[in-house]
């Protein structure tokens, strides 16, 4: 059997000393090591096939290099697990593990999870929830680096740093989306009033028409709720009975499953779509939006990118390439915006012929 690689194997042949080695390594070469041997070492490691013990790294660093992530039903939701998918991958790479307790979205277990994890020697602790939303946060996330993704901190002066998706950049992106194949009455069927996400994106939407210089319709914007059926009623609600010169030619959705009712609507109605009427989903929710018929154009929530932003920062924090009292000096606002994207499918396309410019 091939004797494993040592430390002092890819000294060695980096023609370095074996403290050398462990400092690349370990991630501290910079400022101790010139950048050509550190790139010998790493090439040497490569060549062996070389990774340092984890356990004993955990040893001499007095770090266990896992993560805990509490979830409030992200582990069993098929929609934003994506974000924990983009966290882990940042982990994996810098050689952490994490793991994940999910609370079923039953607040009064947040305390116990933390406890749980931290009683397991986590380095740091992140949170993640389903949908934009605040969260009391949990008292033991104040006891070691923690960052929060997908909610912000709800006391008073929050307290941890929260990654979160760019609601009114979003709102705006997609409706400017809609002026410039020249709709002007465009509805939006803007989701919930418990939602953070659904204020943000009706600024967004008024934003984009302020900047065209165009009056949006009182009317033309209103909460409908979530789902498939509410999503069917709204439509039905602005478009039956309508004469075609006063229904909108586009409908904004604050998700993919309002969406989804708009074309059920304009099915019952003999409205093609985008021919006579453009949708505009938001989400970009998998095996919902690009499976529809016709296929959805909708604003792709930022997910693996945001769990992946947030991961970053958290372990930055754990390796200490990030002090938290500079971040404040400097005034950080404890929040980082992840931008959405616009994902153009079929589901819209130019203004009908004869409507109002």
């Amino acid at each position: 059997m091939q004797r494993k690689a040592t430390a002092l194997d890819v000294a060695k042949r980096a023609g370095v000393s074996r403290s050398a080695v462990s400092l690349v390594l370990n991630g501290r070469g910079d400022g101790n090591v010139a950048k050509e041997s550190q790139d010998r070492i790493r090439q040497a490691a490569a060549e062996l096939n070389y990774s340092p013990n984890p356990i004993a790294l955990s040893l001499r660093n007095q770090r266990t290099r896992v993560i805990g992530i509490v979830s409030d039903e992200v582990v069993t939701s098929p929609f934003d697990g994506n974000i924990i998918g983009g966290a882990d991958d940042v982990a994996r790479s810098r050689g952490f593990v994490t793991v994940v307790m999910d609370t079923e979205l039953d607040s009064s277990r947040d305390a116990s999870a933390v406890e749980t994890l931290l009683d397991r020697q986590v380095d740091g602790l992140m949170y993640v929830t389903v949908g934009l939303k605040p969260l009391d946060v949990p008292q033991g996330m104040l006891r070691v680096p923690s960052i929060l993704a997908n909610c912000i901190d709800n006391a008073p002066v929050p307290r941890l740093h929260h990654v979160i998706p760019d609601e009114v950049s979003g709102g705006r992106e997609a409706t400017e989306h809609l002026l410039g194949l020249g709709h002007r009455d465009i509805a939006f069927l803007a989701g919930a009033q418990s939602s953070p996400a659904a204020p943000l994106r009706v600024q967004g939407f008024q934003s984009a028409f302020s900047a065209a210089g165009l009056p949006v319709r009182g009317d033309r914007a209103f909460l409908a709720g979530w789902d498939i059926d509410t999503g069917f009623h709204g439509a039905m609600k602005l478009l039956d009975g309508v004469s075609p010169a006063e229904r909108p030619t586009a409908i904004m959705c604050a998700n993919d499953r309002l969406a989804v009712g708009v074309v059920l609507a304009a099915a019952r109605l003999g409205l093609s779509v985008p021919r006579d009427l453009s949708i505009m989903g938001y989400d970009d929710e998998f095996r919902i939006a690009n499976t529809m018929v016709p296929a959805l154009t909708t604003m792709a929530l930022p997910l693996r990118e945001m769990g992946a932003a947030a991961m970053t920062k958290l372990l930055d924090a754990v390796e200490g390439t990030v002090e938290e009292a500079a971040d404040q000096d400097a005034g950080d606002p404890l929040e980082t915006m992840v931008p959405c994207r616009l994902v153009i499918r079929e589901s819209t396309g130019p203004v009908p012929p004869g409507s109002p410019k």
